[in-house]
């Protein structure tokens, strides 16, 4: 849907946002206890509102129908929650994954390290094999910000994963187990004689 029509201004939804916004989150946070699922709910009533805000302001005031709105995802979300919870215990934890390669492992854990913006642009290049300019026009960035986010994505990874691959030499044993010691040698003067 397109948003408002030209009779309705964006500075009566920012007035009506800015006055409202604070306490929805408030009210969805106390109704849900998550304050990320409440800011989620609202920012989404908040979208959809916004594509009917004519409509909206014609019949009156626009809050109960954000909040209600609002309160309604929230609740969906947490009943998605509550099924996949009830879809766990019914049917068991979900099939192991085959073990990673530590290589893998370390990679992963090391594109974890990375700013969002890294991540993306060494996602898209290296591992979909994108070219720059296509990185670029998905993320709206230039070019040359493509190769400086790669630049120095590549360098973490690198530091980030010489670091890994020293932790696990420092782990390995570095020679060969010590020999089990000999038994005691016994000489026969000093083996006491009974009798």
């Amino acid at each position: 849907m397109s948003g408002p029509s030209p009779s309705s201004t964006p500075s009566d939804f920012d007035q009506f946002y800015t006055v409202t916004a604070k306490r929805l989150v408030a009210a969805v946070y106390a109704a849900t206890g998550d304050l990320a699922e409440a800011e989620d709910a609202v920012q989404e009533a908040y979208a959809r509102a916004w594509q009917r805000w004519d409509r909206l302001t014609a019949e009156g005031d626009p809050t109960p129908w954000v909040r209600t709105v609002a309160l309604r995802l929230a609740v969906s979300s947490w009943r998605r929650a509550r099924n996949r919870m009830r879809a766990h215990f019914r049917h068991g934890p979900p099939p192991d994954l085959p073990d990673l390669a530590p290589d893998r492992v370390a990679l992963v854990h090391a594109l974890r390290g990375l700013k969002p913006e890294q991540r993306t642009a060494v996602v898209l290049h290296h591992l979909l094999d994108l070219p720059i300019e296509q990185v670029a026009r998905e993320t709206g960035v230039s070019p040359g910000a493509v190769r400086t986010r790669l630049s120095r994505a590549r360098k973490a990874l690198g530091a980030h994963l010489a670091d890994a691959e020293a932790d696990a030499d420092t782990k390995a044993p570095t020679s060969a187990p010590a020999p089990a010691p000999h038994p005691p040698v016994c000489h026969p003067k000093e083996v006491p004689s009974h009798g």
